[in-house]
Formats: structure tokens, C-alpha cells, sequence
């Protein structure tokens, strides 16, 4: 099981004012912000463009820290989660593009598509691409 819902520092700049915002399971995942309340905004961006990037990139996903005291829980858009879950089950399964649509029965083009952290697929089309590598989705509300 995955889950994309990493701990964030947010530490206060005493010289700049506002916050700057890191994810120690993700280096590249910084931010700032003025205030919490858009820390927490930023945060949420930010990560879904690091997850994306690693994604494009063909880097691994790592999975999420334990919290530690004073850091906060973000959690990537469920879009990105999805597909984010795709892109690690086809490395688990060592499982490419190619292999992927032959098993979807569809062009290799929209293997691509799924994968695009940018595009819009739809929920089913993942499901069934989930499915075709022994995975299921299931959705947890906190």
C-alpha cells in the first residue's frame, strides 16, 4: 500500500519574515510563504510539482516519513496520488509503457497519458490500468 501524504518543516525566517517550507523525504520540495495558511497552499503545490517531476524524470517516489514533532502532513492531490501509484507499480512489476498498453489493449500513446501528471485521465482508465498490474485503488478520508 502507498500513501502520498509527506511531513513538512515549516521553519520561520526571522530575517525575511514568513516561512520556508522543506519535505525531508523529497530534497528538491521547497517553498515559502508569508503565513501558515498559505504555507499550506504552497506546500500542496509544491509537492504535487515535485511528485510530477520525479515522475517525468523516471525517479523513484519515496514513500512518506513518519511525522515528527512540529512538522504538518501534506497530501498530494489525489490526480497526482493515482498516477504517482501507476508509475510505481509499473517499476515494481518492471512493467514498461509498451508491455502496459498491450495488457490495457490501447495505444502505447495513452500508457504515456496516464502517466502525464498534467493530463486529465479519467478514474476508470486508472483503475483498469491498476488492475492490469494486480493493484486496486482504495480511498482513504482523514
Amino acid at each position: 500500500m502507498h500513501s502520498f501524504n509527506y511531513p513538512a518543516r515549516f521553519k520561520y525566517a526571522t530575517k525575511e519574515g514568513g516561512f520556508i517550507i522543506t519535505f525531508r523525504d523529497i530534497a528538491e520540495a521547497i517553498t515559502q510563504a508569508d503565513t501558515i495558511e498559505d504555507g499550506l497552499v504552497e506546500a500542496a503545490d509544491c509537492l504535487d510539482e515535485a511528485i510530477a517531476g520525479r515522475i517525468d524524470d523516471g525517479l523513484t517516489i519515496p514513500k512518506p516519513s513518519k511525522q515528527r514533532r512540529g512538522e504538518r502532513i501534506i497530501s498530494v492531490p489525489a490526480q497526482t496520488a493515482i498516477k504517482a501509484a501507476l508509475y510505481i507499480a509499473m517499476k515494481e512489476e518492471e512493467v514498461n509503457k509498451s508491455e502496459l498498453a498491450r495488457r490495457l489493449n490501447v495505444d502505447v500513446r495513452e500508457v504515456g497519458r496516464m502517466l502525464n501528471p498534467h493530463h486529465g485521465t479519467k478514474l476508470p482508465a486508472m483503475e483498469q490500468a491498476l488492475a492490469a498490474l494486480g493493484k486496486h485503488v482504495e480511498l482513504h478520508i482523514t
